[in-house]
């Protein structure tokens, strides 16, 4: 193999532009034309990670194979290249001083004065290097968060510079920008370009290529204009227009000849054109159902649009497999209760109970769950979705009025859900939970071995409680079956209900597994018991 290239995408004049989704995308083309390629995220931040972080604060928390928390754009890479990422695919500036004071404590430093440079740079340039050393990797593609100026970004910027001093052209640099269109002028403006180029060169950093986000289509005057002023060749300034699904984005990528300017740019051969044919028939398939659902997801975070993004993902992947437009209503669990369940859950074809962490908003997701229960609609429940239909089933079949998880309710006299053992003389919140892929046996003649068809399977977990073994028994007898335990460790993972037209509850996370290539057979199985059962 040659020497791994390093790609940096930036952003300027904007947060929130789609870095990820272009890193993502250019990804996907380099691995079409035949190049192996891996992403990974620079997150600014000073957490370690985002596992403590609320989702108001940073949308969701990505959990990775190996047990990471990461950054959501972790997802996108993972849901568009159908590759695992691991932690070395995240680092924040958390991570990086932690690591440096470790190093200065230890004495490996022997007496310096540790500093930003070239301490704090040299650590960010180790952990951007640590992905192209492993041999894997023709290309490793670092997508830096925020936006060019930031204060927290400064660093980062810095070890691109001496990156690209030192490796010539073995990196390139993808700046993602904004051309902002004024109604009332009714032309595209340039000017927050030029300005978020020229605050790159200020840190010494030249753009190889440009992105920019637009609502309108650049004309060629004013990708020359950009070229001129940005120092970039014409063909350099890539148009990535508004477009109606993100799936959509590696196409217009094609079109536009990202992957190609970064090939010349890191002197690489074109190879083949890539291959893109099973993408543009899942793209074919999402844009022509033959079939339309209503799915309800209930969850305490629904006004932002991020915090559920692998959950609403998985639909749009299982949607398409069955060729069927799933729309998600968005339920607050704040909003629901015995008074108001028949007006908030009415005109729903299917109920997800969404995951989540405290007892804000958990009423409204036990009332879901036997709203779904009692009137025969096809209902998943993740995590603590699960967990809240395990009580729903204690209460209202078991007769256990009392029955509750003790993360919300410590001295529940029926502990249906309670804490893992070894999480019992755990204090610390960071990356202490269960969390990465585990086992799971699951037992024949049910739906969900049917869905999965197989023994053994493996799934990603974040949690720190689970279904309280000493119950179990009960709930056989009563209806509300084990379907999936863990071999090693007998903790239940799946719950199902047979005398329902589609009722499971698991206790890992299988949104984090749904890619495009690969859709998670729940969420197909679900979409498709949703779809047979509203016919």
């Amino acid at each position: 193999m040659a020497n791994t290239k390093y790609i940096f995408v930036t952003g300027g004049v904007s947060s929130s532009l789609g870095k990820g989704i272009i890193s993502a995308s250019l990804a996907k083309l380099l691995k079409a034309r035949g190049y192996s390629t891996t992403i990974q995220k620079l997150d600014p931040y000073i957490n370690v990670d985002p596992g403590t972080l609320n989702p108001y604060e940073h949308g969701e928390c990505y959990v990775t194979e190996d047990g990471a928390e990461t950054d959501l754009d972790l997802g996108h890479y993972e849901r568009f290249l159908n590759t695992n990422t691991s932690q070395e695919n995240n680092v924040t500036t958390g991570r990086i001083y932690q690591t440096v004071i470790n190093k200065e404590r230890r004495g490996d430093y022997l007496g310096e004065t540790v500093q930003v440079i070239p301490h704090i740079t040299d650590e960010i340039k180790r952990s951007v290097r640590l992905l192209g050393q492993s041999g894997k990797y023709d290309f490793v593609i670092t997508e830096i968060g925020g936006t060019v100026g930031d204060i927290e970004s400064l660093p980062y910027i810095e070890a691109v510079r001496q990156i690209r001093w030192e490796m010539g052209k073995d990196c390139a640099v993808v700046h993602l920008t904004l051309v902002p269109y004024l109604a009332a002028a009714g032309e595209l403006k340039t000017k927050p370009t030029q300005h978020s180029v020229k605050t790159m060169l200020e840190q010494g950093v030249q753009p190889d290529v440009i992105v920019c986000r637009t609502e309108h289509h650049l004309p060629g005057s004013l990708r020359k204009k950009i070229a001129l002023f940005c120092n970039v060749s014409p063909s350099s300034v890539i148009e990535s227009i508004d477009a109606k699904s993100i799936y959509d984005v590696p196409l217009l990528m094609r079109e536009e000849g990202l992957d190609i300017e970064v090939l010349n740019k890191t002197e690489m051969p074109r190879r083949s054109d890539p291959d893109l044919k099973s993408w543009e028939k899942f793209l074919f398939k999402l844009k022509n159902p033959t079939e339309k659902v209503t799915i309800g997801l209930v969850g305490k975070y629904i006004e932002l649009q991020d915090a559920y993004k692998s959950i609403n993902e998985s639909f749009v992947h299982a949607g398409a497999m069955n060729q069927c437009k799933v729309d998600v209503k968005l339920i607050h669990s704040e909003d629901v209760n015995q008074k108001t369940k028949n007006q908030k859950l009415k005109d729903i074809d299917g109920i997800l109970v969404a995951p989540g962490f405290g007892g804000r908003g958990i009423d409204g997701k036990i009332v879901a769950a036997q709203y779904a229960r009692e009137n025969k609609i096809p209902f998943l429940g993740i995590c603590l979705g699960m967990q809240c239909a395990v009580i729903e089933f204690a209460r209202n079949v078991l007769g256990y009025t009392d029955a509750h998880s003790t993360e919300m309710e410590p001295k529940t006299k029926y502990p249906v859900i309670d804490i893992m053992e070894e999480q019992k003389d755990i204090d610390n919140k960071g990356g202490t939970m269960r969390l990465g892929a585990y086992p799971c046996r699951l037992q024949k003649g049910n739906k969900v071995y049917d869905i999965y068809k197989k023994t053994d399977i493996f799934e990603r977990h974040r949690h720190r409680f689970e279904f309280n073994n000493k119950y179990i028994e009960e709930f056989r007898k009563a209806g509300m079956m084990p379907v999936g335990i863990n071999p090693k460790d007998n903790l239940v993972e799946i719950v199902e209900i047979f005398d329902h037209p589609w009722f499971v509850g698991v206790q890992f996370h299988p949104e984090y597994k749904s890619t495009v290539a690969e859709p998670h057979p729940l969420f197909v199985g679900f979409v498709k018991a949703v779809l047979e059962n509203k016919k």
